[in-house]
């Protein structure tokens, strides 16, 4: 199995020679700690890294204004930089002065596994001043590089150490260590008043209707909870890069439409281990296979979109929809509906959708490797040639 080459760190060097600092977001564990090192190592100034959750790291930082100021002109690394949340006013006093120096780029790079609270925060102190950036999980066309085929990936989904695991036992052992590493470290962290096991069985509903209409209510009524409550859940697992909120198109069709996001567990693997799944055959007879899968591609074209788009879902009320809309410019522009079939037929009610919308490109996405072909207008194709495409659009 060769190195897994991740398409981001050529972006991440690229923002930072046009930005004085670049936040990079994800989940733990995916893969951003690798990349910042390796880009670090041929940073061509020379590079500091530290890792804000080591108390020796901390300490390094009681006069941050000072110890900022000796590394100029090295790139300075800053892991789980949320760790120490005033660091981004001194992080601004640094970066002005610096640039008033002729040091304008390629400052800081910012690592942080939650997404709202870095987000929140260096918009607020360094606007205009940085760039954001996030890093998921591994995709089909990285993992095929890489010679891992699509249903592995799948299977054990997109954290680098779960799918490259010696064996899917390995892998099953290593997702359950990080969904309690998760419950028992980040939640008392980020949400000390959240218990763990409330918010593990949410997960674990979420997992059963990956790719599903959000009913707060339903799941308020399952846990005991109220539906604000379950708001707050679904935020923070939102917040952590475990789950996904893709909102309903719904600009004016002269169409009763559906409104309500759907939500989906983010990383297939987790999924899988969240439903006690431990091997391919497991998922395939197990009713989750086809949300589990929609989970998969969905993830893996937002990704390689790259920003470029808006993600929504389509749904009409008599249930015509596309799973996947991508929006630019407030149209839509790439349609894609998914089906866990190798000689998938769209319904009529998912021609009528992409009627409805009159995208540019109307793709069904399915699991099978043969070239793609044309079927009354959509382009029936495999999802990694499919990410290939849209990266080389991008490109």
């Amino acid at each position: 199995m060769a190195q897994i080459v991740r398409h981001l760190e050529e972006t991440v060097a690229a923002r930072l020679r046009t930005n004085a600092a670049v936040v990079l977001l994800g989940p733990r564990q995916v893969g951003k700690t690798t990349m910042a090192r390796d880009l670090a190592e041929r940073w061509p100034t020379g590079s500091t890294y530290l890792d804000l959750e080591r108390p020796a790291d901390r300490r390094r930082l009681d006069d941050a204004d000072a110890y900022l100021r000796s590394q100029v002109p090295r790139l300075v690394v800053l892991d789980e930089v949320h760790r120490v949340p005033g660091l981004f006013e001194v992080l601004r006093g640094v970066i002005d002065e610096n640039r008033r120096a002729g040091m304008a780029n390629g400052q800081f790079l910012l690592l942080g596994s939650a997404s709202l609270d870095v987000i929140q925060l260096s918009s607020e102190s360094l606007a205009g001043r940085v760039a954001h950036l996030e890093l998921g999980g591994v995709t089909a066309d990285e993992a095929a590089v890489a010679g891992i085929d699509a249903d592995t990936l799948w299977f054990r989904g997109g954290f680098p150490l779960s799918v490259t695991a010696p064996t899917d036992s390995d892998s099953a052992q290593w997702r359950a260590d990080l969904v309690r590493s998760y419950l028992e470290r980040d939640v008392p962290m980020f949400a000390p008043r959240i218990p763990a096991e409330t918010l593990r069985r949410l997960w674990t509903m979420l997992a059963h209707h990956s790719g599903g209409i959000l009913n707060a209510s339903r799941l308020a009524a399952g846990l005991g909870v109220s539906s604000p409550t379950v708001g707050r859940y679904v935020d923070l697992l939102t917040d952590l890069g475990l789950l996904r909120r893709v909102p309903a198109w719904h600009a004016n069709l002269g169409k009763r439409l559906v409104k309500a996001p759907k939500v989906y567990v983010r990383d297939t693997g987790l999924l899988h281990s969240l439903l006690e799944l431990d091997d391919l055959n497991a998922v395939l007879g197990h009713p989750s296979a086809g949300p589990s899968y929609e989970s998969f591609v969905v993830d893996n074209v937002i990704a390689a979109a790259g920003g470029r788009f808006q993600a929504h879902h389509y749904r009409t009320a008599v249930g015509d929809e596309v799973d996947l809309v991508l929006v630019r410019g407030g149209r839509p522009v790439i349609g894609v509906e998914i089906k866990r079939s190798t000689s998938p037929t769209p319904s009529s009610g998912t021609r009528r959708a992409f009627r409805d919308l009159a995208v540019d490109s109307a793709y069904l996405v399915h699991p099978d490797t043969g070239p793609a072909y044309d079927s009354d207008g959509l382009t029936v194709i495999g999802l990694t040639e499919l990410v290939q495409r849209l990266r080389a659009d991008h490109d």
